[in-house]
């Protein structure tokens, strides 16, 4: 490809941005998650409906959850600190059309409504903040890989070489965070005994398509000379690897230590590593190599950065294991979330304060290495992108109890109070889930193929990247590309979802 070396050097030596920034592009998906909840319900306060038609429902969708984002990492990025403001001032007018437009026999004090609302009971068995998060992982890394390839994709928001927080930094470290939320040891229910070494033996079937992905890239990237950042993963490795060996991994020592002390282990193992990294040469090898030349001589030169870095990401995975186990718990009342969200933002500030110590005794964020202050910074922007969305949720299960019988997919249903009459620690009762509108909501439907979602994304980026010269593309060209992209690609798992086809099979 004529174009290879250009384009490495494009997406090469570049150093990230700063944590605000970071912090304030993450709240525009929760935002714009309640814009279309908002949406929907003012929608069934009209015309005493749900929004029904698949047709309709994925152009909102994809109009309002996707459309938004890909607009603020390019065109809008200059002024991504507005853009928050902007939407959220937009859900307060549609928040105020729906409060205002009540019905007449439903209009009952503000504050007995505060009151309802504290009181109000969730369905327990379902968190919509864990599928969401997921999602909007995906989909921001899904945005991404294509847009870096073009100039209108601010060059801070990419990975940095060595040191620094880029957007695309952070995606890394939180897809391996939101695998870990669903692994089967969070899922496994405690009172459940089964043999010690059962799921790494779930785990050994179950990443074999990761393997299999990760063989296929490396043949069809080394096949035609597709550009590739080498000091990303090393020259062999990749993404793919690296998730199945930390998935692998981290069920080896859940099986070894207990898992609800996980969080122990993962800091054990990010602290040990970055002592090593500091105390040896190991660092230098990392980011110079053994001759300190930056030679790819043998296996383990050749990808040192994908090898070594899965220390990293080993400890990210345990940590999310323990928020996963965390999250599981009973917490079946709007007051319990509510307690859940503030010591969620408290644990937050505690990372973030870590952070500052961790970046000013040992080492800035290496992306590149994994190194402590990295996982530190990864697990503070994932609690507090989760924690986001919990309180979206929050936030649309108030207005719904305004606009009694509307319904927003993806979203907690009221449930029946427990039953206090029965044994203590029974859980609230579902009164409903929103089965019946599952079928039209893009968040489900992504939800259900995410591992084809991220595939697709992928074998389109390298078709785009053959077919155009994408660093001197005109900004229209640009997003028009990168609409049609996320278009096709969420149309595709719209009409898999409405057909119930889930292509899974491990």
């Amino acid at each position: 490809m004529s174009q290879k070396h250009p384009k490495e050097a494009f997406i090469s030596n570049l150093n990230g941005t700063s944590l605000l920034e970071i912090s304030v592009g993450l709240s525009l998906a929760p935002l714009c998650l309640l814009c279309r909840g908002l949406l929907l319900i003012l929608y069934y306060l009209h015309y005493g409906k749900p929004l029904s038609s698949r047709k309709y429902s994925l152009l909102l969708d994809f109009l309002v959850l996707v459309s938004p984002l890909l607009f603020c990492c390019t065109v809008l990025s200059p002024i991504i600190f507005f853009m928050p403001a902007i939407i959220a001032a937009f859900c307060a007018g549609i928040f105020y059309k729906i409060y205002s437009q009540r019905k007449h026999e439903s209009r009952v004090p503000f504050r007995q409504i505060v009151k309802d609302f504290q009181e109000t009971y969730l369905e327990p068995q379902y968190i919509p903040a864990i599928t969401v998060f997921r999602v909007y992982v995906n989909v921001l890394t899904s945005i991404s890989i294509l847009a870096v390839d073009f100039p209108q994709y601010p060059r801070r928001y990419a990975k940095a070489e060595t040191y620094g927080t880029g957007v695309m930094d952070f995606g890394v470290g939180a897809f391996i965070f939101g695998n870990a939320l669903v692994c089967p040891e969070v899922r496994q229910k405690s009172e459940v005994t089964k043999p010690r070494f059962s799921n790494l033996a779930r785990q050994l079937f179950s990443v074999w398509p990761l393997v299999l992905l990760g063989v296929g890239r490396l043949l069809s990237v080394k096949s035609i000379e597709y550009h590739e950042h080498t000091s990303e993963y090393g020259v062999h490795w990749n993404f793919f690897f690296t998730l199945a060996f930390v998935r692998l991994a981290a069920s080896l020592l859940l099986a070894i230590f207990p898992k609800n002390k996980s969080w122990i282990v993962a800091i054990n193992l990010a602290v040990l590593y970055q002592l090593i990294l500091n105390a040896t040469s190991l660092k230098m090898f990392i980011l110079h190599g053994s001759d300190s030349r930056d030679t790819r001589a043998g296996f383990l030169n050749a990808n040192r950065e994908g090898l070594l870095s899965l220390f990293g990401y080993l400890a990210i995975y345990l940590a999310s294991v323990q928020v996963g186990l965390w999250l599981l718990k009973c917490r079946s009342s709007v007051a319990g979330w509510i307690a859940a969200a503030r010591f969620s933002l408290l644990l937050v500030l505690v990372l973030f304060v870590s952070l500052h110590a961790s970046r000013a005794l040992a080492d800035p964020v290496s992306r590149r290495m994994a190194n402590l202050s990295y996982c530190i910074w990864v697990v503070a922007h994932c609690l507090t992108f989760f924690t986001c969305f919990v309180a979206t949720d929050l936030a649309l299960v108030f207005t719904k109890l305004l606009v009694k019988g509307s319904s927003v997919p993806c979203c907690w249903d009221v449930a029946k109070p427990p039953d206090t009459s029965k044994k203590p620690g029974r859980e609230a009762v579902p009164v409903g889930r929103e089965g019946e509108l599952s079928h039209v909501c893009l968040i489900s439907a992504i939800n259900k193929n995410q591992l084809l979602f991220f595939l697709l994304a992928n074998v389109m980026t390298g078709i785009v990247n053959i077919l155009i010269d994408t660093i001197h593309s005109e900004t229209a060209l640009t997003l028009c590309i990168l609409h049609l992209y996320m278009f096709l690609n969420c149309l595709i798992m719209h009409i898999l979802h409405a057909k119930n086809i889930v292509l899974k099979f491990w």
